[in-house]
């Protein structure tokens, strides 16, 4: 047997009876639960879908049950949403002479709780057992609520009954106590994609004489619904696209940004707008709505199998500058070409009155010109097809790193900077050696001490760099959090053999950051331990170099 899962009007709900087990919360929706459920509908607007007879409707919550063998449905999930819709249905019906059948409720744990229901009167206050109490505080709660004056108590019935609907799934299960535990502990939640699978894969929502074909379809369907969702759980593809951590029915990202009325108060305003396009139940409708998603699908997939793209729009989307959405709508009306030519222009816009010469420490824009140099360093290379990897950029914290040490902060621990930073020092001339002597010879318990002479190592590894371009961007460099942690206030060489080992780990290390590092803009031979003036100068040329079709030069 198929699970199945549909739409039910309040109205087809009237025909069923309902056991509420042991195993459920007994009834506790307060007043002002009450009061929103009722406010709701009566402030929702039923409206005709275009170009059909259909109209929109209200949503309810999903209502999970089983069937059981005397043809009452256990209520798994959903047992509040649906005893406050038995007080509503309750009170509409004490209007009236002849009252309509309306659903039964039977809680186990309450003896003679159908009778009680069905005897309930505004006057009703039962305290013998606290949902009995519960349910007499809602209903009292419900009688108040209509008591308005000028109220069209018919309006309000017709879109409470026939206006709105409960998500509707019937679980063919054997145990519904393992069914309630999961859903209770999180663990499968009725999420937008698997209502939306339910709309295109369960044959019991189309017409049975059409079964055969439309089955066929819908195994085609559920290997492509697979491929899908298993290309988007490449960690690779999946945050090229978006920086949202989602481990589970990633395709509903698709759905989502197919959906242009988007309600960010409702949880199922996706499956809600899915659901609109299956009003006519046949194999044109399967076919017409599958194929639209896999446009979206195979445009990303083209996006991200293309270097060039891959990168440029990876970068607009890291950045935050554009969303996919509307990347995806703009490409619908462009060719390649100027598809290209927008993605070049979205750039350039971004950077717009951004100049190299003005880009300091401190600055935000100083990252993701930085980010944009290191993508475009390796989009540049034609012998490497490697990929910036906007997975690892997306899940690590990323920082704007000196390349030389600073003097602004004392490090904390003394010994450890000193024993790593005399190494290095260059004992080769006079003061090299003077230095290196009264390193060996530092109390670092001497605040004062030590703080000369710290600034006096950093002055000897900074000799090369002015004091007032210590904050340039030709000083600056781009590094995970991690890396730069375990180097803060380091000396230059000291920065240099962390970051070889790190990648010797297997840990990414952007190229630029790498170039700067490995002495990639020195003469030969290079000074290994200094950033020199030639160095940070012909970095900076470099910038200028890969920048030059995005970043304006200064005049």
């Amino acid at each position: 047997m198929e699970n199945i899962l549909e739409l039910k009007t309040i109205n087809e709900l009237q025909q069923f009876s309902f056991y509420i087990p042991s195993y459920q919360r007994g009834y506790r929706w307060s007043k002002n639960e009450v009061k929103d459920l009722l406010n709701d509908i009566s402030e929702f607007t039923p409206r005709l879908v275009d170009d059909t007879d259909e109209k929109t409707w209200y949503c309810l919550q999903p209502i999970v049950t089983k069937k059981k063998e005397n043809g009452q449905f256990e209520v798994i999930d959903g047992q509040q949403r649906l005893t406050t819709i038995y007080l509503i249905l309750h009170f509409m019906n004490s209007r009236l002479r002849e009252p309509e059948k309306t659903f039964d409720l039977d809680y186990e744990t309450r003896e003679n709780s159908t009778s009680f229901l069905q005897d309930l009167t505004r006057e009703t206050y039962n305290d013998s057992n606290i949902d009995f109490y519960h349910i007499s505080n809602a209903y009292e709660t419900v009688c108040d609520w209509f008591n308005k004056p000028n109220f069209n108590i018919n309006d309000f019935e017709s879109k409470f009954k026939f206006n709105s609907k409960v998500i509707w799934y019937e679980s063919s299960e054997e145990d519904p106590i393992e069914i309630f535990t999961r859903i209770n502990i999180g663990k499968i939640p009725l999420t937008n994609a698997e209502l939306i699978k339910a709309l295109f894969l369960n044959s019991a929502n189309f017409d049975k004489k059409k079964n055969d074909k439309i089955r066929l379809k819908q195994l085609e369907i559920s290997s492509e619904w697979d491929y899908i969702e298993q290309s988007l759980q490449n960690n690779r593809f999946w945050y090229f696209l978006n920086g949202n951590n989602i481990t589970t029915n990633r395709i509903e990202f698709i759905f989502d940004l197919m959906n242009d009325e988007k309600d960010y108060t409702d949880n199922y305003s996706t499956f809600r707008f899915f659901n609109k396009k299956f009003i006519k139940k046949d194999q044109k409708t399967i076919e017409n709505n599958w194929l639209e998603i896999k446009k979206y699908f195979q445009r990303f997939q083209e996006w991200f199998e293309e270097r060039d793209l891959y990168h440029k729009i990876g970068y607009l989307i890291a950045i935050e500058s554009v969303t996919i959405a509307d990347l995806y709508n703009k490409s619908i009306n462009l060719s390649k070409t100027e598809f290209r030519t927008l993605l070049d222009e979205a750039i350039k816009s971004d950077l717009k009155n951004v100049t190299l010469e003005s880009l300091q420490y401190g600055d935000k824009r100083v990252k993701k010109v930085l980010l944009l140099y290191n993508i475009l360093t390796m989009l540049n290379n034609e012998n490497d097809n490697a990929y910036f990897p906007f997975d690892i950029y997306k899940n690590e914290k990323w920082d704007i790193e000196h390349i030389t040490s600073i003097t602004d902060t004392i490090p904390k621990q003394k010994n450890s900077w000193l024993n790593d930073a005399k190494v290095f020092i260059d004992v080769s001339k006079e003061d090299g050696k003077k230095l290196k002597n009264r390193a060996d010879t530092c109390d670092c318990e001497d605040d004062v001490e030590f703080e000369v002479l710290f600034k006096d190592i950093v002055k000897h590894f900074n000799s090369y760099l002015e004091d007032e371009d210590i904050n340039d961007i030709s000083n600056l460099a781009l590094l995970d959090s991690e890396t730069n942690r375990g180097y803060k206030n380091a000396v230059f060489p000291l920065k240099r053999k962390t970051i070889i080992d790190r990648e010797k780990k297997g840990i990414f290390i952007p190229i630029c950051t790498k170039n700067v590092f490995l002495k990639y803009f020195s003469s030969y031979p290079p000074k290994i331990s200094f950033w020199t003036l030639e160095d940070r100068e012909n970095y900076y040329k470099d910038l200028e170099k890969v920048l030059k079709d995005y970043v304006e030069k200064e005049i």
